[in-house]
């Protein structure tokens, strides 16, 4: 048997240009713009590689991060929804708002569709989407004690969800390294062998009842080891083929309002999902959602 060639491939990335959003072509170092202007990738001021109506993430998809919270893959995949203020590019600031010190990284590939999908098989799936990216979906566990359910606030905080640098179209999902690293050390690593659902069966289910439009996005899921970072911290998210995304952590203008809503907490479930692995009752015991344990036992003695 011959070898296969693999599937040529195009990056395609939005960059501001004299002033203007430009979809640009990669040629090397430098990038080119339609009408010929080229500009060194090193000096090019990035945009997210698409416009999406919807950023849409998956729960748990890799093995790796259920071993390390010991729990099990749902049956089916289960989905938040991020929404489109939270989008940010390549070397753009991810915000840690004063009051909150629970901030995570997730590297993920992120799926950007291409023409409107609707009830499609996943064999068909492939047809519609537009190409791939980098993603980092961060969490503000801050916030988790009141979010959990919809993940709102932690996932969908301004600035939490960076893509770039481009779309790379003809990219081949199976058998691709995936790694994250904090300041220049390796955080997380792992192959996209190891999700549940692949790119197309994520967009095919999604697809079932939400239509998809050309360019939303879709978070396809972190491997283990994501932990908290602070401000000053460089992030990078590497995926094989893809490029690497680039983020510094910035510490927020001004502190959460303190005369509305819920508040930021360091509950037993906020420090044992931003820990991971790395909590120390893991595998001991489950984490108390109990936001006042203190109250809690003072009532028992009482």
């Amino acid at each position: 048997m011959g070898e296969t060639t693999p599937a040529e491939t195009t990056e395609y990335r939005r960059i501001l240009l004299g002033g203007a959003p430009v979809r640009v072509r990669r040629d090397g170092e430098e990038l080119v713009a339609p009408d010929g202007r080229r500009v060194a990738i090193s000096e090019a001021v990035h945009l997210a590689p698409s416009i999406p109506s919807k950023i849409i993430a998956v729960h748990l998809n890799y093995a790796s991060r259920t071993e390390e919270f010991m729990t099990k893959l749902p049956a089916a995949p289960t989905y938040f929804h991020k929404p489109i203020t939270a989008l940010n590019s390549h070397e753009g600031d991810v915000v840690r708002p004063v009051g909150c010190k629970w901030l995570n990284y997730e590297g993920e590939i992120v799926i950007i569709i291409g023409r409107t999908c609707r009830n499609v098989s996943p064999e068909e799936a492939g047809d519609y989407i537009a190409g791939y990216s980098v993603g980092n979906d961060y969490g503000l566990h801050d916030f988790r004690d009141t979010d959990a359910g919809s993940m709102l606030r932690v996932k969908g905080s301004d600035t939490l969800g960076p893509v770039g640098p481009g779309l790379v179209d003809g990219w081949d999902f199976r058998g691709k390294m995936i790694r994250t690293y904090v300041n220049g050390e390796l955080k997380q690593e792992d192959s996209t062998d190891n999700m549940e659902w692949d790119m197309h069966y994520l967009v095919a289910d999604l697809a079932r009842t939400i239509t998809l439009e050309p360019g939303d996005m879709i978070f396809s899921g972190t491997p283990a080891n994501s932990r908290p970072v602070q401000p000053g911290d460089v992030v990078e998210v590497e995926v094989e083929g893809l490029g690497r995304l680039r983020n510094r952590i910035v510490e927020g203008p001004t502190p959460i309002r303190t005369d509305v809503g819920a508040q930021p907490t360091e509950s037993e479930e906020v420090v044992s999902t931003a820990l991971g692995g790395d909590w120390e009752f893991r595998g001991i015991r489950t984490p108390s959602k109990d936001l006042y344990p203190s109250t809690v036992q003072e009532e028992e003695d009482a």
